[in-house]
């Protein structure tokens, strides 16, 4: 009698705390440019002049719209569940006294989340949006620099977002969570 077996590999999903542990060991150095999507660590694309001039043109607009009403997270980790923690361009958090020192936010602080793609579109519509999606991040916004455009998603359901458009630039962009704030963009695109 022949019996067939599977000798594939085996795949070992890395958890948050896997992750973070790596970097707390050296096993990730603090120059790594890499995220943990879905249990697997992604190496991300350095970045260029166009996209870092643009997260900090973003960073800017977002700080003077805001106040004290959010705090604007610039690419640091956010905590998705038990296998992701990717590292967005910005975040506007729900405001904390302790500033999240004492843990990276979670899907119910995040107000906001962008993306700034000048080589990642395409990971970043696909992968990325759908990870927001299941993960209830109310509002993603993605910034095609080489398109010149803001694709904003909106409703999260069933893992992907119920409302996908690209809003005119000319005129003032609201951000769902936060009433009364609008935004002036066009000048990112400059």
């Amino acid at each position: 009698m022949v019996t067939e077996t599977t000798d594939l590999p085996r795949r070992h999903h890395l958890t948050v705390d896997d992750y973070f542990r790596m970097a707390e060991v050296g096993i990730l150095g603090p120059d790594d440019r890499v995220e943990l999507i879905e249990g697997e660590i992604i190496d991300m694309p350095p970045i260029g002049p166009p996209h870092a001039g643009t997260v900090t043109q973003l960073h800017a607009v977002l700080q003077r719209a805001v106040a004290e009403r959010a705090i604007v997270y610039e690419q640091n980790p956010a905590v998705l569940g038990r296998y992701s923690a990717p590292q967005p361009d910005l975040v506007l958090l729900a405001p904390r006294k302790d500033y999240y020192k004492s843990r990276h936010p979670r899907p119910s602080d995040m107000l906001l989340l962008v993306e700034v793609a000048d080589s990642s579109l395409r990971y970043d519509r696909n992968v990325k949006a759908g990870l927001y999606s299941r993960h209830a991040i109310s509002e993603y916004w993605l910034i095609d620099l080489r398109g010149k455009r803001l694709i904003r998603h909106r409703d999260p359901q069933g893992g992907a977002y119920a409302r996908v458009d690209e809003p005119d630039l000319g005129r003032a962009l609201e951000i769902g969570a936060l009433p009364g704030i609008a935004l002036e963009l066009a000048q990112l695109f400059e």
